[in-house]
């Protein structure tokens, strides 16, 4: 359980009072656990699926920050937190971090349209041209 990422007392005692209160609909399992898990996928990159039982459930992981990204949760805590001064505003992302599918280039065969030339020396062109 040493690899796993848990909040600090201090980090959830500053996160904890700018959760959502008073939403309806089923009862909240622990949310200190679940941000826990949320930010351990983000910082390792695992697929949600493979997020450690120890955090709960992956689809309540998945689901929580789906919601939550959806209604601008997780940019207005960073703004909140900016602005107090728990961290920064500005960050930087290393390329090394960044991940892209190997076909992110553009994917098999080039491109799409490839111009019509000749086919060698002596040999007629593949399209002809039009009168004007």
């Amino acid at each position: 359980m040493g690899h796993l990422f848990w909040l600090s007392d201090e980090q959830w005692a500053t996160i904890e009072p700018l959760l959502p209160r008073n939403i309806g609909g089923a009862r909240r399992v622990d949310d200190r656990r679940v941000i826990s898990g949320i930010i351990h996928v983000l910082k390792v990159g695992c697929r949600w699926c493979d997020c450690p039982s120890a955090y709960g459930p992956s689809t309540t992981i998945y689901n929580r920050f789906n919601r939550w990204s959806r209604k601008r949760f997780w940019t207005d805590l960073v703004e909140t937190l900016a602005t107090s001064g728990a961290v920064t505003k500005s960050t930087s992302i290393d390329s090394t971090y960044v991940k892209a599918h190997r076909s992110a280039h553009g994917g098999k065969g080039g491109r799409k349209i490839r111009r019509s030339g000749r086919r060698g020396v002596g040999k007629p062109q593949k399209s002809m041209l039009l009168p004007t």
